[in-house]
């Protein structure tokens, strides 16, 4: 019998699964077969991106399944070369082709590239295929709230979901109030590394109290403070593992005390400087 995911209500009124299986940096093959195991159990959220080349095996995954398109959220991004009003129509043609799907769920600008100067025109373009419903809905990924006022000041349209790369180690003290305060979504990339995470004596005393692995201690306290989170595998074993975490509740306490191993931004990527 497949596991229920909660989902959790988007600003441009889609629900998206808050927990989801990511596909970086997995192969086209290895991805179909990950794709097809985690849709078999109950997973309704999957993340590419154009970047790693296997939107193609997302695709394949997906119809090796048997599960119908309307039943998974499928979320892909690209990169910088198409950062324009008509960039962005490509881009989400191109994704649709190598997907093999007729709409996205969720479009996200993979990162602001500030230097390149042109992410506020790829919003615009975003923003113009959600009002045609080629997408039902819109995001960022890596993007400070200085690059988030921008887009927001542009357009007025305000972004859905921002992907960052937030973990027990990297809390994002700096992104995430900005998010709570415009109604954006807090989607966690490389949600369980480095894996010393789970070395970590907080993380292994909890598994042991709760009977749970170090890793779906993690994915818990993400998913109950209110983020939206994808941890990628390629054992059927654990994505089973990482999808059975919703029959148990972390305490106040201990989600502070996860919350305690933070590094005040350490190995955060500066997204003014890194991108593609």
């Amino acid at each position: 019998m497949p596991l229920t995911v909660p989902t959790i209500g988007l600003l441009h009124g889609a629900q998206i699964p808050v927990l989801g299986l990511g596909t970086a940096p997995m192969n086209g093959a290895d991805t179909a077969v990950a794709v097809r195991a985690a849709l078999e159990v109950g997973y309704r959220l999957i993340d590419t991106a154009e970047a790693y080349h296997n939107e193609a095996g997302v695709g394949q995954g997906l119809r090796d399944s048997g599960v119908k398109r309307h039943e998974v959220f499928i979320t892909t991004k690209f990169d910088r070369k198409w950062h324009s009003v008509d960039g962005a129509r490509q881009a989400f043609e191109y994704s649709c082709r190598r997907l093999g799907v007729d709409y996205i769920d969720l479009l996200l600008i993979h990162w602001p590239n500030p230097g390149h100067g042109q992410y506020a025109e790829a919003w615009k373009g975003l923003a113009r295929l959600l009002d045609q419903g080629a997408v039902r809905a819109i995001g960022t990924s890596n993007f400070k709230p200085a690059h988030l006022d921008r887009i927001i000041e542009e357009t007025g349209v305000v972004p859905d979901l921002n992907q960052i790369n937030l973990n027990p180690y990297k809390t994002r003290g700096d992104s995430v109030p900005y998010h709570v305060d415009h109604k954006i979504i807090t989607q966690c990339w490389s949600p369980l590394s480095p894996t010393e995470i789970l070395a970590e004596p907080v993380i292994t005393e909890l598994a042991d109290r709760y009977r749970r692995t170090p890793a779906q201690i993690v994915l818990r306290w993400q998913t109950q403070l209110g983020y939206v989170t994808i941890p990628k595998s390629s054992s059927p074993q654990r994505i089973r593992e990482n999808i059975s975490i919703f029959d148990f509740d972390l305490t106040a306490a201990d989600l502070a005390a996860i919350s305690g191993l933070d590094q005040d931004g350490v190995g955060v990527p500066d997204s003014d400087v890194v991108g593609h």
